[in-house]
């Protein structure tokens, strides 16, 4: 038996029903924009292995940096203790961080990042002997799939079947264009009625919900209702963050900071799972006190695990090069150039363009849901090209490594083309 057919065996996959599923192709090697299977099938990484792997897959920089670390120290318990790489990772990131930003606290991935978020709001107003026990979040949001990141989640099929087991969440309209005054409404609404501890939202673009996107004039004005209810305010940056709009953080965009930021993903580079919620001072000190029971009984066995700090720094430093700056601007102008040539295709019925985020929506005669079938014959069209890219419903959408040169963005743009001819 080969990789694929003996993965079967024991392996239990992510967001798979596997008795409908074919075998998966086992991928043995990567090396920048690029994978090879086992047969030595090339495939385009069109998605950066679900937007984590901005700087390519097996790069040097980063891997070397990794053996570096593994050699003098791999791992020590943050409970109780520091080292190095936790100290100069937070202080590199305070430099890029928006202003207000003054706390990191670590964990292991987008879920959990956003879990801490959570339980902090709801603990701040518990310290303070005030009662606000509901989250505001969006429609069609996609935060994570642990308990509390789920709950702020509002694809239902991830979540129907725990609703009776999930925080109180209340769900605003997503401020796409022509819809924000109606949001805004919502919103102030909620507000009013002083029963919320914070409002998450994924700046500026909805992944999971297919690349929807909207304005940060529009998230100013949020954030500066929630700030006049003493709401807190969530960014969860754990796909946008690290360059993917175009700015380091999807944050830079606005005026209004928001109080606490969830990020992981590209944080390391594609190489170890990773994950940091920031706090403004004010969130920190509502938890310092001489009473041991307010303070944030959270925490993770591999908290602030060296070597995985070791990957962020590795991973930062390639970020601010002028290099990897220049690849923002050229994917962005690729992508942009592809959008003016594809927007008037007639199976084609918008298109959107944010930093490395090209997105497009094909036209149907009816709803497409997540796992359809227009999907997976999208999907596995793709594959066959020797492309990776995951629809979401009938939205294809490419988010690439920033080194991608521009012959394989082609090809993707291409391949995406020719779909559009089987649909």
């Amino acid at each position: 038996m080969n990789l694929s057919q003996r993965d079967k065996i024991h392996n239990w996959h992510p967001y798979t029903q596997h008795k409908t599923a074919a075998n998966f192709p086992a991928i043995v090697k990567g090396k920048d924009a690029l994978l090879w299977d086992e047969n030595g099938k090339e495939y385009i990484d069109a998605i950066a292995s679900w937007w984590v792997n901005p700087y390519g897959h097996s790069n040097k920089f980063i891997a070397d940096a990794i053996y570096k670390q593994l050699t003098s120290l791999e791992h020590v318990l943050f409970g109780g203790f520091t080292h190095e790489p936790a100290v100069v990772l937070s202080e590199k990131l305070m430099e890029i961080l928006p202003s207000n930003q003054k706390k990191i606290f670590y964990s292991d991935n987008g879920s959990t990042a956003v879990e801490v978020a959570i339980k902090v709001a709801l603990q701040f107003n518990y310290n303070k002997g005030i009662t606000k026990t509901k989250i505001i979040a969006f429609e069609d949001a996609f935060h994570g799939d642990t308990f509390g990141a789920m709950a702020a989640s509002g694809i239902s099929f991830y979540t129907q079947a725990f609703q009776g087991s999930l925080l109180e969440v209340v769900r605003v309209p997503i401020p796409t264009a022509g819809n924000e005054e109606k949001a805004l409404q919502v919103l102030q609404d909620l507000l009013a009625t002083n029963e919320y501890a914070a409002f998450i939202f994924e700046p500026l673009v909805l992944g999971a919900a297919g690349m929807v996107m909207y304005s940060p004039e529009v998230l100013d004005k949020m954030i500066a209702l929630c700030k006049d209810h003493s709401v807190f305010t969530i960014a969860d940056e754990v796909m946008t963050g690290f360059g993917k709009t175009g700015k380091t953080f999807a944050t830079d965009y606005l005026i209004n900071n928001p109080d606490m930021m969830c990020l992981s993903k590209a944080l390391t580079g594609g190489t170890i799972p990773m994950a940091i919620t920031t706090f403004t001072q004010e969130i920190y000190d509502g938890f310092y006190d001489d009473d041991v029971n307010k303070a944030l009984f959270h925490g993770h066995t591999f908290t602030a695990n060296p070597t995985g700090c070791a990957a962020a720094l590795a991973s930062l430093e390639l970020l601010q090069t002028p290099e990897m700056q220049a690849n923002l601007k050229r994917v962005n102008q690729s992508h942009l150039e592809f959008e003016n040539k594809i927007k008037s295709h007639p199976k084609v019925k918008t298109t959107r363009v944010l930093g490395v985020i090209f997105a497009l929506e094909i036209k149907t005669s009816s709803e497409e849901s997540y796992y359809g079938t227009l999907r997976n014959k999208l999907y596995n069209f793709f594959i066959e090209n020797g492309v990776i890219l995951r629809p979401v419903g009938n939205i294809v959408y490419v988010l690439p490594p920033y080194i991608t040169p521009n012959n394989q963005l082609q090809k993707v743009y291409q391949t995406i083309e020719n779909a559009l001819e089987i649909v």
